[in-house]
Parts: structure tokens; sequence; C-alpha cells
């Protein structure tokens, strides 16, 4: 009994592994070269697959989602004889199972090896600044080659991307120094250019000032000539309108001649001598006031002198022709 036991056994374990090697799940983004006695037979795709035990085998494995391969940086010479280091990163992605796993032996050294080649074709027919300011185009340059030449090992490249670029550290020295030369001619320039904009400003606002000032200054002459013109019209026109005589001019020239003797400095003041005639009016409106002394009189030629009322001497101008 113990024979057949122990060949029951073996052969459950035989039948557990070839249920095993026959049952195969694929995972999702994923296929399997199947060959059988070596030779390729098919691929399996994601999901349940069966396989005969023992004739057929999983050759290989292999991620079809997109892969991101970076690169160790390259020395590259550029046309003006300067060499720097290129990081790139690659961004490629397995389209057909088979091919990548029969028509290269190993893809992922075959594109690194392309994108160094292809790299330097490219860069040495630029110069460091156009290498510098160029990454995009670079980038597409890369990104045809490697698409076209991948295309037969079931991959496609679908972007290219230059991580860094250094120089070598003398160009980055001149190239800071260069910086730092432009961004102090900028600034003097804004600086410059705030400074006349500035100046400018104050004198379009001082100019404006002026006009302004000149133009109050105009309108109020013009009001202030306007207002005595209207003062002396109002005058003429109140005097006429009183018809004022003789006796009342004569009245109100009387009561101005305290005012002119006023003050201790006015020792001597002269008069004309029309001032008689009105005396005169007045005197005889009055009856009471006598003739002036000195003899003056309305057609004299000579100045009268007139003693006033506070003691202090006047003379009468004779007219002027």
């Amino acid at each position: 009994m113990e024979p057949i036991i122990i060949v029951l056994i073996i052969l459950v374990v035989l039948v557990f592994i070839a249920l095993i090697k026959t049952i195969q799940v694929i995972p999702q983004a994923s296929a399997a070269i199947v060959e059988r006695f070596g030779r390729y037979t098919r691929t399996l795709n994601a999901g349940l697959n069966i396989v005969v035990p023992f004739i057929d085998s999983i050759r290989n494995r292999i991620d079809l989602r997109e892969q991101v391969v970076p690169f160790p940086p390259q020395p590259v010479i550029t046309q003006d004889n300067l060499v720097v280091n290129i990081d790139t990163v690659i961004y490629y992605q397995v389209t057909d199972a088979r091919a990548a796993t029969y028509e290269v032996a190993s893809y992922i050294q075959a594109i690194e090896q392309l994108t160094v080649t292809t790299l330097r074709n490219i860069i040495g027919g630029m110069d460091l600044e156009r290498t510098l300011t160029s990454r995009e185009e670079i980038n597409a340059a890369l990104r045809g080659v490697l698409d076209e030449a991948t295309g037969k090992w079931g991959i496609r490249v679908n972007r290219v991307e230059l991580k860094a670029i250094e120089p070598p550290t003398s160009i980055q020295d001149s190239m800071e120094k260069q910086m730092r030369a432009d961004r102090d001619k900028r600034a003097a320039i804004l600086q410059a250019e705030g400074v006349r904009q500035s100046e400018i400003l104050r004198a379009e606002g001082e100019k404006q000032s002026a006009i302004l000032r000149a133009e109050g200054e105009a309108k109020a002459a013009a009001l202030r000539a306007e207002g005595e013109a209207q003062a002396i019209r109002t005058v003429f026109e109140s005097i006429h309108a009183g018809d004022p005589d003789q006796k009342l001019l004569s009245y109100q020239y009387l009561q101005m001649l305290p005012k002119i003797a006023e003050g201790d400095a006015n020792k001597l003041w002269i008069v004309p001598s029309e001032i008689g005639d009105a005396l005169k009016g007045l005197g005889g409106a009055l009856g009471n006031f006598g003739p002036l002394s000195g003899g003056g009189s309305s057609g004299g030629g000579g100045a009268a002198a007139v003693k006033s009322p506070s003691g202090v001497e006047r003379r009468e101008q004779p007219p002027i022709d």
C-alpha cells in the first residue's frame, strides 16, 4: 500500500504543477512571449491564458506602460569647440512585445547609445549660445531620430528632454559676469529713464501752474478794471444825477483843507489859486467870509500865502496855463 500512496502523491503533485503551468494570469498593461521548444509561438495578453505545460514556456514578460529612463551626463563638443555635459531623459513605450524581444538584445542600452550619438551630431552643429537657447529644437530633433530608429524594435519614443546643460566652469563665470553687467546696464538705463520722466513731468507741472497762474492774474486784473470802471461810471452817473452847484463844490473843497494840513511835518503846503473863486462863491453865499489875505485873485499870476487855522502858512499856486 505504501508504494501506491507514494505514486498517488507524486501524481497529485505533477497534476498541480501542470495546472500551474497551464494557467497563466497576465496583469493589465503587460504582455508575455510564449515559446514552444525554443520557437516563438504567440503573445499572451492581459487576463487568463492557457498554455501547454512542459511544452510551452514563458520567454519574457514585458511592461506595456510608458517608461521613463534617465541617462547619465554625456560630454558633447559644440561647434565652437566647447565641451558641455548634457543630461537626457527618455519617455518610451513598448508597442510590440515580440519585436522588443527578438529584434534587439537590450532595447534600453540601444536607446541610450542611439541618444548619445544623435545628441553629439546635433550639438556639433551648434555653438554654445544656440545650444543653451534651443532646447525645444534639440528635443524635437532627438525625438524624430529616435522614433524612426526604434520603430522596428517595437518601441515608440514619446518624448525626449534635456534635463541639464552644463558648460565649463570658466564659461559659467564669464556668463555670470556678462549677465551681471547686462543687469547693471539695464538698471542704469531704467534709472536714467525714470529721472528723465520725472524732470519732464515736473517741467510740465510747472508750465501748467505758470499758465494757470497767469490766466488767474489776467482774469483778476480784468475783473478789477471792470469793477473800477463800473465804480467810476456809478459815481459819474450819481454826480450828474445830483446836479451839484458851485456852492456845494466850494463847501466840499473847504472840508478837505484841514485834512491836507494834518500832520506835524506839514509846515508849508501849496494850494492852487482857483480855490479863491470857490471861497468867493462860498463867501457870497454865507455873507460873512472876508477876502483872503495876500490879495490873491482868480486871475493873479503869483502864489498867495494864507495862514491855516492851525497856524501853518499856505501858499496859493498860480494856475498853470
